[in-house]
């Protein structure tokens, strides 16, 4: 199963920089019963800043490579995500190869921090071996949106 956390790219700087949002809906599949009522599982947070930046290193690259996730550093989750909330997604470059990327970020909810991540280590592949190149600047072409960020 695959999970499509990034709903849109608002914005990017290549081979430094990305802003995403996810708008989160009770309808979604994911959400876990807390004392407060249901949230998002940090690790798919997570994964939405990885998303993020996987994203970067596609639109970096010209749709040629795409991350692979090797290794995180350090995560810090705090705060909840909740049914309805916009996660938004910053995420930038600490280092890159032809070879690897080594990223970091924060995920957002109303201006509040609700998780850091650290010294994300990515494999750079072919985009070819993770999925069809067209299929996947037809979804980038969807995110960029009209008129967006190129």
């Amino acid at each position: 199963m695959r999970f499509h956390l990034t709903d849109r790219i608002l914005g990017h700087v290549p081979d430094e920089s990305i802003r995403t949002r996810k708008v989160t809906s009770r309808l979604e599949t994911y959400w876990r019963d807390s004392a407060g009522g249901p949230v998002m599982p940090p690790a798919l947070v997570l994964e939405a800043l990885c998303q993020a930046g996987a994203w970067l290193v596609m639109l970096s690259t010209g749709v040629r490579r795409r991350a692979a996730l090797l290794s995180v550093a350090e995560v810090e989750v705090t705060g909840p995500v909740r049914p309805g909330d916009v996660l938004d997604v910053d995420a930038w470059v600490e280092s890159m190869s032809d070879e690897a990327a080594v990223m970091s970020g924060v995920a957002t909810v109303d201006g509040r921090v609700v998780l850091r991540a650290t010294d994300v280590m990515c494999a750079l592949v072919d985009v070819a071996q993770l999925d069809d190149p067209e299929v996947t600047r037809l979804q980038l072409d969807r995110l960029v949106g009209q008129g967006g960020p190129r």
